[in-house]
């Protein structure tokens, strides 16, 4: 990695997040609005046909929008559908397809499971180092 990859800004981002817990920050609103339980609850269950693929969007976790991946699925005028997967609001989409739509929806819900764990995994790992340097400094005096 060269010192101008967007990953090592986008961690750091989130890192420095992380390291100041003390100070207290509103959650970013989400253009797309988050499910209640109840809602989430009642939507799994159905079987994906019964959902409809063409406009089929999820959005990854993240702090901010401008590394939040974006799964949305499309159809093209002979039905077939496509995946475009974005990072922020002005990437090209990483398109996968054609494919059923079932498919697509699988696609759709399995990426963005996988980021969820992902953004959990890096947070936990985050939020120990955090603590273990806490304790550093809180051992060699500083504060």
């Amino acid at each position: 990695m060269n010192q101008s990859d967007p990953t090592d800004h986008a961690l750091a981002a989130i890192a420095s997040i992380l390291d100041h817990p003390e100070t207290q920050r509103e959650p970013e609103k989400s253009a797309v609005p988050e499910k209640s339980a109840v809602e989430e609850q009642s939507v799994a269950p159905v079987a994906p046909e019964a959902i409809e693929a063409e406009g089929y969007s999820k959005i990854g976790p993240g702090p901010m929008a401008a590394i939040r991946f974006r799964w949305t699925v499309r159809r093209d005028a002979n039905d077939e559908y496509y995946v475009d997967e974005t990072i922020g609001e002005n990437s090209a989409p990483i398109v996968s397809g054609p494919l059923a739509p079932d498919e697509a929806i699988r696609l759709v819900d399995d990426r963005a499971s996988a980021a969820r764990e992902r953004f959990e995994q890096i947070r936990t790992e985050m939020s120990g180092r955090a603590a273990a340097a806490n304790l550093v400094r809180k051992d060699s005096g500083e504060m």
